[in-house]
């Protein structure tokens, strides 16, 4: 099993779990054309495309993905928002499990300024369990037995003050920051609390072009943890283990 990453960011989100098998892919919030390109122009081995939200950073192509023969899989909130429909359109509700070709999903509530944000708690037997939480500046639960983890890691905080100190960021804009997005320090914190005895990597998402320091998060995180962080740059690609 690999990670792709064809985007991670305000200008658009979408990552690829793939093997020889299948591919499931998580937001899609690229162009069409962009995220079928990333799919090497197959669409006949995804077994699903799972969405977090209904901001367009997430889910810009979603009714293009439904028009290739792709199931996706969100919240009510988010397919009320785009007036979906059809049996390609899959409802899912936190904490209600469900499988889509090998993999088992369990979707649980973020916090965020969207009608019904969503993470997810992914098992495959080649990987174990991943852990998606993106788009949240909180999280309820405790997790363990992870194998994998990808987070968003936005902003720090001493950053964002700087650029607003300057002028870079509009002061309004800070509340909408801090009220939807994992900052550094929130990471960390999510990170103390939770077991990380099975956790083989741990890559960052989401990160901020404007309120971030990825070398700083990177060595920040792996100081802390122990284990090896990455950072979801476009392109990336990422053995799982």
């Amino acid at each position: 099993m690999k990670l792709k990453v064809l985007g991670s960011g305000s200008a658009g989100n979408c990552y690829l779990l793939q093997n020889e098998n299948e591919t499931l892919m998580l937001e899609c919030g690229l162009s069409y054309r962009t995220i079928l390109k990333g799919l090497n122009f197959n669409v006949s081995d995804v077994a699903a495309c799972l969405i977090t939200h209904e901001h367009r950073d997430h889910c810009k192509a979603i009714k293009d993905i439904i028009k290739a023969g792709i199931d996706i899989y969100t919240g009510k909130g988010t397919i009320d928002f785009y007036g979906m429909s059809g049996y390609r359109v899959h409802s899912i509700r936190s904490e209600e499990q469900f499988a889509v070709g090998d993999f088992t999903v369990m979707p649980f509530k973020t916090d965020h300024d969207a009608v019904e944000p969503l993470g997810f708690l992914i098992y495959h037997n080649e990987i174990g369990r991943l852990l998606f939480i993106t788009d949240s500046y909180y999280c309820r639960y405790k997790f363990s037995g992870i194998t994998h983890i990808m987070i968003e890691c936005n902003y720090d905080v001493n950053v964002l003050n700087k650029n607003i100190e300057n002028g870079t960021i509009p002061y309004k804009l800070r509340n909408r920051i801090i009220k939807s997005h994992f900052s550094l320090e929130n990471v960390k914190e999510f990170l103390s609390e939770t077991d990380l005895s099975e956790v083989r990597e741990i890559t960052l998402l989401h990160l901020s072009g404007d309120n971030s320091d990825e070398k700083m998060f990177i060595e920040e995180i792996e100081k802390l943890t122990g284990k090896p962080v990455y950072a979801a740059d476009e392109g990336l690609e990422l053995e799982l283990l």
